[in-house]
């Protein structure tokens, strides 16, 4: 099936996978609460804080968000969503919480509420490890360059790509797929936040190599993103103050060091915008 089906086919059975999602308008926390358990969405496919491991989803999305389900004392359930369908589901009530990781920017903030953020969302370039051609990003110009679609990361690439006179760059519906194809030669290079970037070339260092320096552009994050509205509020505020004392208290640099190897400290105020 292609990724516009599989688009399609998820919008369509947003509503019947909701579990009981909040509706607009209604105190969301409160909901939340009554109900037990917080609604999310994200796309398994999104190493390392998001993937499907034998069928068991695992990540470091995952963990963190499982400490603040805790925190808020709910249960959470996790629901595999496409990327494209995700942030459209928010917006209609189809689940609480998006906790893929999306990139902070001003015109998503706009939009949505963010979270503190959960990690550096900087984009970076990956190649094979056997290509020493390619080496530093401005190697790239007029080569075949991956990214997944809709990302804040293919708006970046775009950008950096005409300062170069131009990129090839090709859209991907997971960066999975664009992994594939770059160790097949399809791909010159694979352009993504530099967190998953390091994560797989410490899982595949024979295959792939980061380039050096491996970024580019202005330092972002990720963060999580709820509903822009009233009703959200509370709920919003009971994130931060869980993410503040999981910060504090060493569960966040253990969860990081556990999935990337290293920590960064983390800003515990979103961005402003």
């Amino acid at each position: 099936m292609n990724l516009k089906l599989n688009i399609k086919a998820a919008m369509m059975g947003l509503a019947a996978v909701g579990l009981g999602a909040t509706a607009a308008g209604a105190e969301q926390l409160a909901k939340i609460r009554e109900a037990g358990q917080i609604v999310t969405a994200t796309d398994m496919h999104y190493a390392p804080f998001d993937m499907l491991v034998q069928g068991e989803y695992q990540g470091m999305t995952k963990d963190l968000f499982d400490e603040v389900s805790k925190e808020i004392g709910v249960e959470p359930v996790y629901q595999d969503i496409p990327w494209p369908a995700e942030l459209p589901g928010l917006e209609v009530g189809r689940f609480d919480i998006v906790i893929a990781p999306v990139t902070i920017t001003p015109e998503r903030q706009e939009r949505y509420t963010f979270t503190p953020p959960i990690a550096d969302a900087t984009v970076s370039l990956v190649g094979r490890a056997d290509n020493d051609d390619l080496r530093k990003p401005e190697d790239i110009a007029g080569k075949r360059v991956g990214v997944q679609q809709g990302t804040a990361q293919f708006r970046q690439l775009q950008a950096f790509g005409e300062t170069l006179g131009g990129v090839d760059v090709r859209e991907y519906g997971t960066t999975d797929e664009a992994y594939a194809d770059l160790a097949a030669g399809r791909l010159d290079a694979v352009a993504g936040s530099l967190p998953n970037l390091t994560y797989l070339v410490k899982n595949r260092g024979d295959t792939f190599a980061l380039f050096e320096p491996a970024s580019f552009g202005e330092p972002t994050y990720f963060a999580w993103v709820l509903r822009k509205e009233e009703a959200s509020e509370s709920f919003a505020a009971a994130i931060h103050d869980a993410m503040v004392k999981m910060t504090e208290d060493g569960r966040v640099q253990a969860i990081q060091e556990k999935w990337l190897g290293t920590y960064t400290e983390l800003p515990l105020e979103v961005p402003a915008d």
